[in-house]
C-alpha cells in the first residue's frame, strides 16, 4: 500500500515509466525487490524527498537503474539524505547505481557486477561515501572506472567529496576518490549503516 502522510492511499491516473517513483517523500524503506525492464528507470527517488532507504534489492536488465535527485536544477534535493545497502546490481545494469545530485549519500555493501557504462555516478556536488562495496568491472578496457562525473569541469568535480572505504576492486575496476573525508552531521551520523569489508 502507498500512502502519503496519515490519509488514503494515492491514486496515480499514469505512471512516467519507473518501476518505482518516490516524489516529495521521506522516512521511505525500499527493501527486498526485484526490478528489471521498466520503461523509464528502475527506481527514482526525487523532488525533495529524503530519509531513504533502499536495501536488499536485486536490480538487472536495464540501462537507468536508481536516480537519487531529479535533475540539476531542482534545489529542493540538496538536503536529500539517502543509504543503498546490500544491494545486487547485475546482469546487463549499464548506469546509475545511484546516480546522485546535491544531497549526502551512503552506498554500503553492495554486489556490482560488470555495469556498462558506469556503477556510480553524480552532478550538482554530492557527497558520496562508498563503502564496502564489491565492483567487478567490464571486460571492455574503456569501462573500468567505477564513477562518473557529470554537469561540471573536472578541476570542479574532483572538490566533491567521494569517499571510497573498504572496497573491493576486482577486474581492474578503478575508483579515483575526490575531495575529502567529510565531516558528518548529527543528522547524517545516525543514519550510517555500519560497513563490512568488500567480498
Amino acid at each position: 500500500m502507498i500512502k502519503s502522510n496519515d490519509g488514503p492511499p494515492i491514486l496515480r491516473q499514469q505512471s512516467d515509466g519507473d518501476a518505482i517513483n518516490v516524489a516529495g517523500s521521506s522516512q521511505i524503506w525500499i527493501d527486498h525487490c526485484s526490478l528489471s525492464k521498466a520503461s523509464d528507470g528502475l527506481l527514482d527517488i526525487t523532488l525533495g524527498s529524503s530519509h531513504v532507504t533502499v536495501s536488499n534489492c536485486k536490480f538487472t536488465q536495464h540501462q537507468f537503474v536508481l536516480l537519487l535527485g531529479a535533475d540539476d536544477t531542482h534545489y529542493q534535493d540538496k538536503g536529500m539524505l539517502a543509504t543503498v545497502a546490500f544491494n545486487m546490481f547485475t546482469d546487463h545494469v549499464d548506469q546509475r547505481m545511484p546516480r546522485c545530485r546535491f544531497g549526502f549519500f551512503q552506498v554500503v555493501n553492495n554486489n556490482y557486477d560488470r555495469w556498462g557504462t558506469y556503477a556510480i555516478g553524480g552532478s550538482s556536488a554530492p557527497t558520496i561515501l562508498s563503502q564496502g562495496n564489491r565492483f567487478f568491472a567490464p571486460d571492455d578496457i574503456i569501462k573500468k572506472n567505477v564513477l562518473a562525473r557529470t554537469g561540471t569541469g573536472n578541476a570542479e568535480s574532483m572538490s566533491w567529496n567521494w569517499r571510497t572505504d573498504r572496497d573491493l576492486l576486482e577486474n581492474g575496476a578503478i575508483f579515483l576518490p575526490s575531495g575529502s573525508d567529510p565531516v558528518l552531521t548529527p543528522e547524517q551520523k545516525a543514519g550510517m549503516i555500519p560497513a563490512e569489508p568488500g567480498e
